[in-house]
């Protein structure tokens, strides 16, 4: 069982699963078509997997205008459209419906022009995040967002996410890298926003696309950012007797005015779990651990990672160790890369991703504790704390009637206390399915109202990635007609 309710599918378009399959092979090839059940089936959930629901078909295009002949037919024939990138979504933005076709974008995975003069680079939007620091890493350039799962997650989903990482408190999300889209819209038709260049005229409808999470259409091209690569780097260990030490110490490196590449935190259980991973000399008698690099030249490094030592030397650290090879410092980053692959050794996990004010982090920690103790449930915390980016994985049993509910529980509460303090509930997971009905937490009925008629605008019959981001019953609340006598805003 789980506390998110999933709309009914509808089961005339159900019926119809083998004509539509046909078709969709007609307007594609048949090799770009899955419609058997076990092929369906490895497309039934995404990274958060307490949910799981059959495709009513899986299409794999192969270019931009077979994603717009896909979406033409599905808008002609009312047929709703999951967009899906590599299923590393950990929101369950990704989820199928049951009357929905999943359009994956896999296999348009090419780099497609570059430009190292005026620093980007267009690709097809199925590329891994890796990849296009791969494609431009032999003249010394990379694309600086590095989610956890950038060596499987397509810019697909970094996009509709606005996908983050541990260097994003630097150089920032997805949407501050990003220079332009090409974009199919429901009905097939094909826009371009934005382009090479800085900035565009008009109205910013690159910021209000990225992080829409496939409902105003699926991107199959992007222009991106690229940036020189720094001449050093390197990350240095702090360890800490508690959270609140650890959590005070983020705030003072960052109202010092210096910003690292990164600062990661984790708590004693994250810390022992990853370190049986990947040996990566973090310090076990710690209760909280910042790993903190620094980039530059040599002397800049040096002198950036002692000021920073000297900062955290008024708390009292337990241990202070910088990497002094390259081999140390990617062990050190193995680790942090390979925490929820860790966790998962131990127990099914549920990630959560709040974003709260660096003054409220010591806080929120005890009372992330508290929470998950009043639910009979563990917590390993693994997050960017430099931009107070919070990831508490709460540990479950599955398999045990109930445990998904009480994780689920424990995970709302949390996002409520980040919003509580003046956070928000995502940093870069996205809403998906799993903070749907959370939004009122953060929004009121006229924020919801003006969301809501914006997805409406670009897709006015709501047949893409539905039942997600929104609470179920936010489209009726708007479409609903006003009571006689009532003045519009516009009147």
């Amino acid at each position: 069982m789980s506390l998110i309710e999933l709309p009914k599918p509808d089961e005339s378009v159900i019926a119809r699963r083998a004509e539509i399959a046909r078709d969709l092979a007609a307007l594609t090839s048949p090799a770009a078509v899955i419609s058997d059940e076990d092929g369906r089936r490895a497309f039934e959930t995404d990274a958060l997997t307490a949910y799981r629901r059959l495709p009513l078909a899986v299409v794999l295009p192969s270019s931009t205008e077979e994603v717009s002949r896909v979406l033409k037919y599905c808008h002609t024939h009312g047929i709703k459209v999951v967009a899906r990138g590599a299923g590393t979504s950990l929101c369950g933005g990704a989820l199928p419906a049951e009357d929905a076709v999943v359009v994956g974008v896999s296999k348009m995975s090419r780099v497609l022009d570059v430009d190292y003069e005026a620093r980007w680079v267009r690709v097809e939007a199925g590329i891994t995040n890796l990849a296009i620091s791969g494609a431009v890493g032999s003249a010394g350039f990379f694309y600086a967002p590095d989610p956890s799962s950038q060596l499987a997650c397509t810019l697909a989903g970094n996009l509709a996410m606005n996908s983050g990482g541990a260097h994003c408190l630097k150089y920032g999300v997805t949407t501050n890298n990003v220079l332009g889209v090409r974009m199919v819209l429901m009905t097939g038709e094909v826009v371009d926003i934005g382009g090479p260049h800085l900035d565009s005229e008009g109205y910013d409808l690159l910021a209000l696309v990225v992080g829409s999470e496939g409902q105003f259409g699926i991107v199959t091209e992007a222009t991106v950012r690229i940036l020189r690569q720094a001449e050093g780097a390197r990350p240095m260990l702090l360890g800490f007797e508690s959270a609140a030490k650890a959590a005070i110490c983020v705030a003072r490196i960052i109202a010092s005015g210096i910003i690292p590449v990164a600062i990661e935190f984790m708590d004693k259980p994250a810390i022992e779990v990853c370190e049986a991973f990947a040996k990566a000399g973090y310090p076990l008698d710690a209760e909280a651990l910042l790993i903190i690099e620094v980039e530059g030249s040599e002397e800049e490094i040096s002198d950036r990672l002692a000021y920073i030592a000297t900062i955290a030397a008024d708390l009292s650290p337990t241990s202070m160790t910088v990497a002094e090879s390259p081999e140390q410092a990617a062990r050190i980053w193995k680790g942090r890369k390979s925490a929820f692959g860790a966790i998962g050794r131990l127990a099914d996990y549920y990630c959560m991703d709040g974003t709260i004010p660096l003054g409220s982090l010591a806080h929120v920690l005890q009372e992330i504790s508290a929470i998950c103790d009043r639910h009979g449930l563990k917590v390993a915390n693994i997050f960017h704390a430099g931009d107070g980016n919070l990831h508490p994985l709460i540990m479950y049993d599955a398999n045990t009637p109930g445990e998904t509910e009480k994780a689920e529980a424990a995970g709302a509460d949390i996002l409520r206390l980040c919003v509580a303090v003046g956070g928000c509930l995502t940093g870069e997971h996205g809403v998906g399915i799993e903070k749907r009905d959370l939004m009122r937490e953060q929004f009121n009925d006229e924020d919801l109202a003006v969301q809501v008629r914006l997805k409406s605008v670009f897709d006015p019959g709501w047949l893409l990635n539905p039942a997600k981001v929104f609470p179920l019953d936010a489209r009726q609340a708007v479409d609903r007609p006003e009571p006689q006598g009532s003045r519009s805003v516009a009147a």
